[in-house]
């Protein structure tokens, strides 16, 4: 019972990676840039929900201010930083995303103070769930259904779907998918959207299972969500569920067992360096 604890702790936070790392992965194939400023995005998602939530004690209320306050910033932040910059080389959308982050984590600071704010009634996270002799409360529960079944319409959509056709064209050759009428400017932004919606909606989940929303908390989970889309293979999305998985089982087993030596961080981190070793391409990714 002890290890199937652990191994529903490992998948509970796999599934955060996967929708943090998701969003990530999507905008590295279509636009290859190292979208770090998501983890802002994620924190904003945290903060929205928890003011709603606490104003009206309404769950479903919380999630829609994530998604809606997400989904806005996130666009934003693809047409007022990234557009600009698409034809410059690389490291110059890599800087403005890392600017970015650093000046949001501190207007967050500034608009709601340097410590965290939890929520005033959280009933969910007291509220246990039966399921297959183990007991999660609800809203590991709900975090794991959410990431299940947005992974699942996402690669739906991505499959069965004009839009889709159009963001996997647009990856493969751009030119050649603009030149049948795919208009790259609303996929980069429906990318955009899906990307920010997966954030906001992980961030408020993470808030609820800590109980703790603070200005820096999309740090840590975005420089993971970097790891793990290297680790995937850069631009799998396969890859990127595998590893995020794999992370999140890795922290949950590794910190009973090497809790004399690192913390949880550094075990999923060194895990990722002894792969990257073994297979320098990621777990999916193609050898050049």
């Amino acid at each position: 019972m002890y290890y199937l604890d652990l191994l529903m702790i490992g998948l509970v936070w796999g599934c955060t990676y996967a929708m943090m790392a998701l969003g990530l992965t999507l905008v590295y194939g279509l636009l290859r840039i190292l979208h770090v400023a998501q983890a802002t995005v994620f924190t904003l998602g945290a903060y929205a929900g928890l003011l709603v939530a606490n104003a009206t004690g309404s769950l479903a209320l919380a999630f829609v201010a994530a998604i809606v306050s997400s989904c806005v910033v996130g666009v934003l932040i693809y047409r007022w930083v990234y557009e600009p910059v698409l034809d410059k080389p690389p490291f110059v959308p890599l800087v403005a995303s890392i600017g970015l982050l650093i000046a949001m984590e501190d207007g967050f600071r500034l608009i709601f103070g340097p410590y965290g704010l939890s929520f005033t009634s959280n009933p969910w996270f007291a509220t246990m769930v039966g399921f297959g002799g183990i007991q999660i409360n609800l809203v590991q529960a709900v975090l794991v259904i959410t990431a299940v079944v947005s992974i699942g319409v996402l690669g739906w959509v991505a499959s069965s779907t004009r839009l889709g056709v159009g963001l996997r064209a647009t990856v493969t050759d751009p030119a050649m998918a603009e030149s049948f009428g795919v208009n790259r400017v609303q996929v980069r932004t429906a990318t955009f959207l899906v990307a920010s919606a997966l954030a906001g909606v992980s961030g408020l989940l993470v808030g609820m299972l800590n109980n703790l929303v603070e200005p820096g908390m999309g740090g840590l989970i975005a420089y993971k969500g970097l790891a793990i889309i290297v680790l995937g293979g850069l631009g799998s999305v396969s890859g990127t569920l595998l590893a995020s998985v794999l992370f999140g089982l890795i922290e949950s087993f590794g910190t009973v067992m090497l809790d004399q030596v690192m913390d949880r961080d550094a075990v999923a981190f060194l895990f990722m360096l002894l792969m990257l070793l073994i297979r320098p391409q990621g777990l999916l990714g193609k050898g050049r």
